[in-house]
C-alpha cells in the first residue's frame, strides 16, 4: 500500500450502514423520502440523456441501462460517462451483472474513445465487490473490498450499491454492508462512468440511479 494512503476500516453507525437504500423498479426515483433529503435522479429511466457512450454497447430497456459486449468483443474497457461532474456526493444505484467484470467510476477524468481514468467501485463476478480500484492509475487496486468473500454478500440478481465521498474519505456499501472505508489523497471531483470490461462477452444492468450532492 502506498505510504500516502491512510486506511481506516470499521463498522459504521446504523444510520450510515443503511445508506444503500433502494427503490423498486417503476417507482419514482429518488423516493419521496430521498427527495426530501436532497437526492436527485441522474438517469431518467427512458434514454441516455446526460450520458455518453458507444451506442453499439449501451441501451435502455424497461427503465434500466443495459451494457453488453455480446457479439462485439472489446480490445479495451469501454464506459458510459456522465456529462456532469460531481465533487462530494453519495451515489446510490442497483446493478445486476450477468458475468464478467464491471464497475462504477467516480471522481474520474474522461479520456478518448469512451475511456476514463480515476476511482472505480469494482463489481466483479466471482472476485471482489466493493473494492476500490484505480482505473488507469498507477498500481490499479487501491483497496480490497470483499475479495474472496463475495459469495456471502452478493446476490445473483440485483445488488444495491452506495458510494459516498466526503473530502478524501471514500466509502462503498454493497447491499447495506460496508465493503470499503478509506482515506486516499486523490482527485476530489470528476465524472461518473459505468464499465464494460474487455475479455469474455458480458452484460451488466444499472437502475434506480440517484445522487445526493454534499456541501462542505
Amino acid at each position: 500500500m502506498n505510504g500516502l494512503r491512510a486506511v481506516a476500516r470499521f463498522l459504521l453507525p446504523p444510520a450510515l450502514a443503511v445508506a444503500a437504500g433502494t427503490a423498486e423498479p417503476g417507482l419514482s426515483v429518488p423516493s419521496a423520502a430521498e427527495a426530501a433529503l436532497g437526492y436527485e435522479a441522474v438517469f431518467n429511466g427512458q434514454n441516455l440523456q446526460g450520458w455518453d457512450g458507444d451506442p453499439e454497447l449501451w441501451t435502455v430497456s424497461h427503465g434500466e441501462i443495459v451494457g453488453s459486449t455480446d457479439g462485439r468483443p472489446l480490445r479495451r474497457n469501454s464506459f458510459l460517462i456522465s456529462e456532469e461532474r460531481f465533487g462530494d456526493f453519495e451515489l446510490r444505484f442497483e446493478v445486476s451483472l450477468r458475468n464478467g467484470n464491471s464497475g462504477m467510476q467516480f471522481r474520474s477524468e474522461r479520456e478518448g474513445n469512451w475511456t476514463v481514468r480515476g476511482y472505480q467501485a469494482d463489481l466483479a463476478r466471482g472476485k471482489g465487490w466493493g473494492s476500490l480500484h484505480g482505473e488507469g492509475l498507477p498500481g490499479g487496486l487501491i483497496l480490497d473490498g470483499w475479495q474472496n468473500r463475495s459469495e456471502f454478500f452478493v446476490k445473483s440478481g440485483w445488488n444495491r450499491i452506495a458510494i459516498r465521498c466526503e473530502g478524501h474519505r471514500i466509502r462503498i456499501w454493497v447491499n447495506g454492508d460496508v465493503a470499503t472505508d478509506v482515506l486516499d489523497p486523490g482527485s476530489l471531483e470528476g465524472v461518473f462512468a459505468m464499465q464494460l470490461h474487455r475479455g469474455e462477452p458480458m452484460q451488466v444492468r444499472f437502475r434506480n440511479i440517484r445522487v445526493l450532492r454534499i456541501s462542505r
